[in-house]
């Protein structure tokens, strides 16, 4: 595998192999000598494993790390506590004859070592509440629900890839449990993972967290997390809002897209929208982002570049200007709420 992935990356001119290594001891010592722009490291090793190695690595030489295992999709735990540890982004190698899926795998590797290589590592090591599942969950005071408002329901939507499960766990577990709106989210991720970043993320928060699932109600104080592999749109029914789930074609390339979940709340009526765009690779959102504008009633959030890992998403949706706060990850959660009484 070793032999195979270096040929995969030095196959592309903009990239060189200057190392390899069988074990995450040699891996520390090769990456302190040699110092690379980037690392893949899989999470199956002998004598030091993908994760110890990993913890090592982002104290000791902080480098941006993509992670890469055959049992990633497994043990789709290990892959989210590499991103909270620090990783960039992680790659499933495809399981059973890697000749069945070897033109897929090479061009996505490619693709997540390049992008590694422009990845902010000030976002990185931007230190998240990552332990907050071992500290006893808070109550938050109730916030004042006094305020007149002529918007009976309101919708938070939050839209993200490279680097956002990181920033998902630092926004969402600053919400009080008492948070009056739904909250969608689309995550750029394969099929097989959302459930347990869902399920990761509901373990740490006040607020509910968990998969959408075709044809339910939205509840206030609960977060939908898009499935992989399908696109979610919102839709009314009466006197709810329910959530659909379908597998037409990607959208730029993502399936799940932000586009499409941003252009079905478009259409939703009486309704105070607050649209969130954070790290992320590429455009997805921007053109959603133009119609929740076009609709009105619509408050618009960009994750700073100083915090996000990649600024490519929030940079073109505030090259719009179309944008009303731009704020750090830290800042998101508090400045959505700011906007709940609005």
């Amino acid at each position: 595998m070793r032999k195979l992935i270096s040929d995969f990356l030095n196959e592309h001119p903009n990239i060189n192999v200057i190392g390899t290594a069988r074990n995450g001891k040699e891996a520390i010592l090769k990456i302190k000598e040699m110092q690379p722009d980037v690392v893949t490291l899989d999470v199956e090793m002998p004598e030091m494993n993908g994760l110890e190695a990993l913890q090592v690595i982002m104290k000791e030489i902080p480098t941006r790390v993509v992670m890469l295992s055959s049992t990633t999709q497994e043990g789709a735990e290990n892959t989210f506590l590499a991103i909270s540890y620090g990783a960039v982004d992680f790659i499933a190698k495809p399981s059973g004859p890697l000749s069945l899926d070897l033109d897929k795998f090479k061009d996505e590797i490619i693709q997540k070592v390049l992008m590694a290589s422009k990845a902010n590592m000030k976002g990185l090591l931007n230190k998240t509440n990552q332990d907050s599942s071992l500290l006893p969950k808070k109550d938050f005071p109730k916030f004042n629900r006094t305020t007149a408002n002529i918007h009976q329901n309101k919708l938070i939507c939050i839209g993200t890839s490279t680097g956002g499960p990181r920033a998902l766990q630092q926004v969402l577990t600053n919400f009080p449990k008492t948070v009056n709106a739904p909250i969608l989210i689309v995550q750029h991720m394969p099929a097989g993972f959302t459930k347990s970043l869902a399920n990761r993320l509901d373990s740490l928060c006040h607020i509910h967290v968990k998969e959408a699932e075709n044809g339910e109600i939205v509840q206030n104080g609960t977060a939908y997390i898009a499935p992989g592999g399908y696109h979610m749109k919102v839709r009314k029914g009466g006197n709810h809002f329910y959530i659909y789930l379908d597998q037409t074609e990607p959208i730029g390339g993502h399936r799940p897209s932000v586009d499409l979940m941003f252009l079905s709340v478009s259409e939703l009526k009486n309704v105070l929208k607050i649209a969130v765009l954070m790290t992320g690779m590429g455009s997805d959102g921007t053109k959603g982002l133009k119609a929740l504008k076009s609709s009105g009633s619509t408050i618009a959030i960009a994750e700073s570049e100083e915090s996000s890992v990649v600024f490519g998403m929030p940079k073109s949706a505030i090259a719009t200007n179309l944008v009303d706060e731009i704020v750090h990850l830290e800042k998101i959660a508090p400045t959505i709420m700011k906007y709940m009484d609005v």
